[in-house]
């Protein structure tokens, strides 16, 4: 009874930014269970080079080019695909470590237009089509961020931004619950992906991250995967406008 509600076979799943890192890891999960998954990403070799390696895997994934900032470019992609069941809104980006007094126009606009306005483009465009069909599974990626302040790195625009997602999510969720569609969201701690990866060569920064958090490392893209494959999934039925913390714990300090 259980694992069936896992069973994702027949469905049609789309994950932006599904070409490496996080999203992979979704295309990953959500494939394994069976789903048709879209990879939507704006670079097309990481979208190319993430197909391929689940076709080493066994797993046949599609690939569309989109940029999620374009609100136009997002409407044309789930007008072409059609019925789509679960959508996973996972493309962002962070351009840390810039204090707020000096931020500059174009990083803020930036960095809330693909985090935030991407974010509600892909779940307009596809939303609408899921609450036409009566239902459907929507997982935004946020953060922890948006519920706490990152330290040592200043990102006030990437604090802001998540926890911008967080609030669409419930309020997606409130106006849309009653209408067949779910709608999520995890909020991953740091995780070891190439946005990442520059931490291990700041020691005081990769120290500060790791002191904060109680399970004492950073997390993996599969285990971020395994929170959103429950989310998308049946097992979670009953779970609309909620926010999984994937943290480590580092909200408990």
């Amino acid at each position: 009874m259980y694992l069936e509600k896992y069973d994702l076979k027949g469905r049609v799943a789309v994950v932006t930014g599904g070409g490496q890192a996080i999203g992979l890891a979704c295309v990953e999960a959500l494939a394994e269970a069976g789903a048709k998954v879209v990879i939507a990403d704006y670079n097309e070799k990481i979208a190319e080079d993430g197909r391929d390696a689940m076709k080493a895997k066994g797993y046949a994934c599609d690939v569309a080019l989109v940029d999620v900032t374009d609100s136009k470019g997002i409407e044309a992609l789930a007008d072409k695909l059609g019925t789509v069941d679960i959508l996973v809104n996972n493309a962002g980006i962070a351009r840390s470590e810039i204090p707020a007094e000096k931020m500059e126009d174009e990083r803020w606009l930036n960095v809330l237009d693909v985090n935030l306005n991407g974010t509600f483009w892909c779940c307009r465009s596809f939303g609408k089509r899921m609450l036409a069909n009566g239902k459907g599974a929507i997982v935004n990626v946020g953060s922890m961020s948006g519920f706490i302040v990152n330290r040592p790195q200043e990102q006030s625009h990437y604090n802001a931004s998540k926890a911008a997602v967080h609030h669409l999510t419930k309020s997606l969720a409130a106006e849309w619950g009653a209408r067949g569609v779910r709608v999520n969201a995890v909020a991953p701690t740091y995780i070891n992906t190439p946005l990442n990866a520059f931490v291990k060569s700041k020691p005081e920064m990769y120290n500060a991250w790791i002191g904060g958090t109680p399970m004492v490392r950073m997390g993996e893209v599969d285990e971020v995967a395994s929170a959103v494959l429950f989310l998308a999934s049946d097992a979670a039925s009953l779970m609309t406008g909620s926010i999984v913390l994937v943290d480590g714990g580092y909200v408990c300090w």
